[in-house]
């Protein structure tokens, strides 16, 4: 991986991005993936066509500009960017794990954020090989920035579902909310307490598991997301951490 050489300028660049390309001013500044990889694209005229022509080079070959346009609701140019600075942070055409957690660790310095993207690497990684390709993430931004919230809860089902049986476990549940808190770290106020994630937890599992069998399928999980807003607005929470 790569050292940044102009980390401190990733406002500037993300705004002369944002006016260029097109992306709203909350998806850089609320997504810290987008903020990453926009930040590492250094535009030049030639690099619209080498972003096309030169992929020779990597291990993995991703799909063509049309083919990743149709499947997501990202512009040509929105593709190209992203595949700029994807390229950029790695020249092998996959992010790993540790990636995920370089990128996390420097957002939230102030608390541990290596659990929370160790769950959310699992959940861009949706063919469970070990790695994220420029496919999987755009696929994943595409459904958590402009999907229908149908799509967003469906993606968030999966990102709780750790084991990826089908169910939500409280257990499951508490672990992405413990992941969540201790990668806030002490920036939360009021402080939170130890228990909090449990409270909140046991909160959520009595209206989600609506036939008290102890687990919460996406059927449950989607009607409750929807029609409860305190529970809607809780989920909303990763969002806000991605």
């Amino acid at each position: 991986m790569c050292t940044p050489s102009k980390g401190a300028q990733w406002k500037n660049d993300l705004e002369h991005i944002r006016k260029d390309h097109g992306f709203s001013r909350k998806v850089l500044l609320n997504c810290c993936l987008v903020r990453r990889i926009i930040t590492w694209a250094s535009p030049s005229p030639k690099d619209s066509v080498e972003d096309e022509l030169e992929l020779s080079t990597v291990r993995h070959r991703p799909e063509g500009l049309e083919q990743l346009e149709a499947q997501t609701r990202f512009s040509r140019k929105e593709l190209q960017i992203l595949y700029r600075g994807f390229k950029n942070e790695c020249p092998s055409g996959v992010v790993n794990e540790e990636t995920f957690k370089d990128i996390y660790s420097q957002f939230f310095p102030q608390g541990d954020a290596s659990t929370y993207a160790h769950f959310l690497f699992n959940a861009f990684d949706t063919d469970h090989n070990g790695s994220v390709s420029f496919e999987d993430f755009v696929m994943g931004l595409s459904i958590l920035l402009r999907g229908t919230v149908q799509e967003k809860l469906i993606w968030a089902f999966n990102l709780y579902d750790i084991n990826k049986d089908g169910y939500i476990s409280k257990e499951e549940m508490l672990d992405i909310m413990k992941a969540i808190y201790d990668m806030m770290g002490k920036c939360t106020y009021p402080v939170l307490k130890e228990e909090t994630p449990r409270q909140h937890v046991e909160v959520f599992f009595q209206k989600m598991d609506k036939n008290k069998d102890g687990v919460v399928t996406i059927d449950e999980f989607i009607d409750s997301c929807q029609n409860d807003e305190n529970i809607m607005r809780s989920m909303h929470l990763f969002e806000n951490v991605l």
